[in-house]
């Protein structure tokens, strides 16, 4: 892909661009004009990714912000920091929001709100981030939320009875169900809100990249495995091009597919594309972010699956 300055005046979110697939989503978004927020755990990653790209491209107007997407108080306290630098630069706007941050976990590890790391980190946030900018990415002429997924949501299913995996807990059902569950979320998105704005949500499957995700919290024979298989994978710079593309190229509006793949568009898994799981997991998710109490998700389903109960 060539680097031109087709993105001036468009501001994009991009959250896990220290690394991966975000930080060369980052660096091809930047030298397309865009204005890029970053997000990173760590400050001193953050400085050194800014610093990269903007050696790489003097021009970039590129800057982070810092927080541990496990935690729903830093995503809420992300949203307003990037509303605040919003508007010191006289803008209201959020042209594209790319989730792109993620985990996996070789144990159960539980977050400071009490759920499992895998479904927090890869769905939780970007559910929640997207719903806290919201406002900002209405005001935008044509928003669009990229979420990152992947080909392992095909031939999985959301553990309803245990949705956090408490009781049967497995690394990479843990991470297959979370990229189900996004595109669950970017289908639902765009029959809930797209409809009545000019936003429009994708899944974006990068295929395999060869990236430490899946050594990071791990260890072990998983890692070992990981560090196996990816190496088998595609660049970050290449696994990031769907996601340049969804960002940047003004024809995806005219194509109802919500799932792409290689820049073309892809068609989920048919449990993806069934409205019933999708309605239901928008509805769990808002319990879980405490954003709503929608009616019908009764408290025995909501402690079912947070807790593994059995209905």
């Amino acid at each position: 892909m060539t680097a031109t300055n087709t993105l001036a005046g468009k501001t994009i979110v991009v959250t896990g661009a220290t690394s991966g697939i975000g930080r060369a989503t980052a660096t091809a978004l930047a030298a397309r004009g865009a204005g890029i927020i970053g997000v990173g755990r760590s400050p001193q990653r953050c400085e050194e990714t800014r610093e990269a790209i903007v050696a790489a491209h003097p021009e970039a107007q590129i800057s982070f912000c810092l927080a541990d997407l496990s935690s729903q108080q830093q995503i809420r306290a992300l949203a307003l920091e990037i509303e605040r630098r919003l508007l010191e630069r006289g803008e209201k706007k959020l042209d594209v929001l790319v989730n792109n941050a993620g985990a996996v976990s070789r144990w159960y590890v539980v977050t400071e709100d009490g759920y499992e790391l895998q479904f927090a980190v890869n769905h939780l946030a970007p559910f929640l981030l997207t719903h806290e900018l919201l406002p900002l990415l209405r005001n935008a002429p044509a928003a669009r939320v990229i979420t990152v997924s992947s080909g392992s949501h095909y031939n999985t299913r959301v553990h309803w009875p245990d949705v956090m995996l408490r009781h049967t807990y497995h690394c990479l059902t843990a991470y297959k169900q979370s990229k189900l569950a996004n595109v669950l979320f970017t289908e639902e998105f765009n029959r809930r809100i797209g409809r009545e704005t000019h936003i429009r949500a994708y899944a974006a499957d990068p295929g395999l990249v060869n990236t430490q995700i899946g050594t990071k919290g791990t260890g072990g024979l998983i890692s070992w495995w990981w560090s196996r298989h990816s190496a088998r994978g595609v660049t970050p710079e290449k696994g990031a091009e769907t996601v340049i593309f969804l960002a940047s190229d003004p024809a995806v509006a005219a194509t109802p597919s919500s799932y792409w793949k290689d820049c073309r568009p892809k068609l989920p898994s048919r449990y993806a594309r069934n409205a019933a799981h999708a309605a239901r997991l928008w509805e769990l998710s808002e319990r879980l972010c405490g954003i709503a109490d929608p009616e019908g998700l009764s408290e025995t389903a909501l402690r079912a699956a947070t807790s593994g109960a059995s209905r």
